[in-house]
């Protein structure tokens, strides 16, 4: 076999440390510098001639200079002649646009998928992409994995005594139903509309959730806004507690507090971003061990979605 070698960026250098723990191989090193304008300078600090390379970099904020750092990388590897080059992206940032949901506005998921290929990226491991069809973007191969295999154990965990599983919205009810189908639970919608970006005003709770343990499913808290409201107009139907699992800890704006002094019991999300500050309610499961898992087996050409069968 050739070798690999793996790479993290500036935004997920523990994330990555915690990977090549896992797989029990060094983080291979480069240097990412500034230049006093902003711009970005890297040099691969070691050979990389015909091995595979894994770059591990999420993309949310500081998204723009998360990515230019991944494409920079990217194309440094590529003019020192790496066989492969895979970009293992937790947070995949720009996924939300990835329709015209308006006149004149951009499908800036697709972009950014053209300059993940034109840089010279030839496969991308993700997980829980924010729409499943992004994939389609891409004419290279994309390992969409799934937060669920982590959520499942931890909620199984806690024996709540009458679990039901709920949308917060209209958009997130397959995510939901695959995962109520996997733990064997109903499931409820929370039926919201949206007046503007971040905002959200809740409407309706579709199904019973009278003396239930709710358990909302989605792929990212932003602001915290939809699950706080969820979560009061489901406590307002007569859930007994309520629980959100989401894969990306985006947080921002007033995300914290709205967390910390809304009807929310516990918010579970993934390592996939760095947290930017604390709160006695959320939780944070790791999902490195499920991608140094799925980095051997792209490497050794087997199987990713037998791990979730």
């Amino acid at each position: 076999m050739r070798g690999y070698k793996i790479f993290a960026g500036s935004a997920s250098k523990a994330f990555a440390q915690e990977v090549c723990k896992s797989l029990d191989v060094p983080l291979s090193k480069a240097d990412v510098k500034r230049f006093s304008d902003g711009e970005i300078s890297v040099q691969i600090a070691e050979s990389v001639r015909g091995r595979d390379v894994f770059i591990i970099q999420s993309t949310g904020a500081p998204s723009n200079d998360n990515l230019m750092e991944l494409l920079i990388m990217t194309d440094a590897l590529r003019r020192s002649s790496a066989s492969s080059i895979t970009a293992v992206v937790p947070y995949f940032g720009y996924a939300r646009q990835d329709r015209k949901a308006a006149p004149r506005v951009p499908i800036t998921a697709k972009l950014v998928a053209d300059m993940y290929e034109t840089a010279g990226i030839d496969r991308v491991v993700t997980i829980d992409l924010h729409a499943g069809q992004i994939q389609g973007f891409f004419d290279i191969p994309v390992d969409n994995l799934y937060g669920s295999i982590i959520f499942q154990e931890y909620v199984q965990s806690k024996n709540l005594p009458n679990p039901i599983i709920a949308s917060p919205d209209i958009g997130g009810v397959a995510r939901a139903r695959y995962f109520a189908k996997k733990m064997g639970l109903e499931m409820v919608i929370v039926d919201k509309r949206r007046e503007k970006a971040n905002e959200s005003e809740v409407m309706n709770i579709i199904g019973d959730v009278t003396g239930k343990d709710v358990i909302m499913i989605d792929d990212m808290v932003d602001t915290a806004g939809t699950m706080v409201k969820a979560a009061a107009a489901l406590k307002a139907k007569g859930a007994t507690s309520v629980m959100a699992c989401a894969t990306h800890p985006v947080l921002s704006g007033k995300a914290y507090d709205n967390i910390n002094n809304g009807e929310l019991d516990e918010l579970v999300v993934t390592n996939s971003l760095e947290l930017k500050g604390e709160s006695k309610k959320i939780k944070v499961l790791t999902v490195a061990p499920l991608f140094a898992e799925v980095i051997r087996r792209v490497y050794h050409n087997e199987s990713v979605n037998s791990l979730f069968s």
